[in-house]
């Protein structure tokens, strides 16, 4: 037996825990995730672009560096990548969407919690910085960014749920109820969702640092989801952590069209970009302790 948090939140799964049923599963999703964002792409070129040639705008679009670009690859995708979620557990498993979060009150205050302590984390190291002086690059208008941050939050919180829902709810749930050992429930979904962050073609000798990057995240996220039993201060720090990579401070040759300014380096500067992952690894792993901590009250 699990924890009793980790426990009621793995209940639900055990009832239908066979693997073909969790392989079947994330084929499901995916065949929901993958050809359904193709289509709604498509759908929003025949109505925008439809004088283009649309191999040529989705290539446009999937380098997010307009406002409009970067809605379409928060929006077009990640809903769907939920629904995905959603339709396996229901189909596969006979489960509620709403056991995939776990206890509503639950998710909602360690959201939060979450959330607040990964912001007030970042508004600390950013102190030094700006005394010293902030060498950001301005990208968006701030009267702009500011008229389009309602649709930014909410497009951040769509994508780091639906993410959080994919890998911390329906995978390391249903993998738990079959096994014990954290090896398979913490370990596994933590280093598929680093695979899925691999951007070698954008990152080049670089891509290994997001891996690492993200690997560590995912067992942070796993580990808080175990002690806690919801989603919601993994998903909370998530949320935290990409708004400000998306909104505040992007780094360039990545998700930029939303992002107030941009790093002075890009995301394949061999020289650079190793030394500034540095402070986010460190922030993330303040940022877990002190939720760890708090949501253990």
């Amino acid at each position: 037996m699990h924890p009793p948090a980790f426990e009621s939140f793995v209940a639900p799964a055990r009832a239908r825990p066979a693997l073909w049923r969790l392989g079947l599963g994330i084929v499901l999703a995916a065949a929901i995730y993958l050809p359904g964002t193709f289509a709604l792409l498509f759908g929003v070129w025949v109505v925008l672009q439809p004088g283009t040639d649309f191999l040529i705008w989705a290539g446009q679009v999937s380098a997010p560096t307009t406002p409009l670009a970067t809605y379409l690859v928060l929006f077009a995708s990640f809903p769907l990548m939920a629904l995905g979620v959603f339709a396996a557990a229901r189909l596969l498993h006979n489960r509620r969407p709403g056991t995939l979060f776990g206890r509503a009150p639950i998710v909602l205050r360690h959201f939060i919690i979450g959330m607040a302590v990964t912001f007030a984390l970042t508004a600390l190291t950013l102190l030094p910085v700006l005394f010293v002086g902030f060498d950001g690059i301005p990208n968006l208008d701030p009267g702009l960014w500011a008229a389009l941050l309602p649709l930014t939050v909410l497009g951040v919180l769509v994508q780091t749920g639906a993410e959080e829902l994919a890998f911390r709810g329906y995978l390391q749930q249903q993998l738990a109820a079959r096994f014990r050992s954290p090896v398979a429930w913490l370990v596994l979904p933590s280093a598929l969702f680093a695979v899925v962050h691999w951007n070698a073609e954008a990152l080049g000798d670089n891509a290994w640092l997001p891996l690492a990057v993200a690997f560590l995240f995912g067992l942070f996220a796993a580990d808080l989801t175990a002690k806690t039993g919801s989603i919601g201060a993994a998903w909370g720090i998530h949320f935290a952590n990409n708004f400000n990579g998306i909104a505040l401070v992007a780094t360039q040759d990545t998700i930029t069209g939303l992002s107030l300014y941009l790093t002075p380096y890009s995301a394949s500067d061999p020289d650079l970009l190793g030394w500034s992952i540095l402070p986010s690894l460190l922030l993330l792993a303040a940022a877990w302790y002190l939720t760890r901590r708090l949501t253990a009250r």
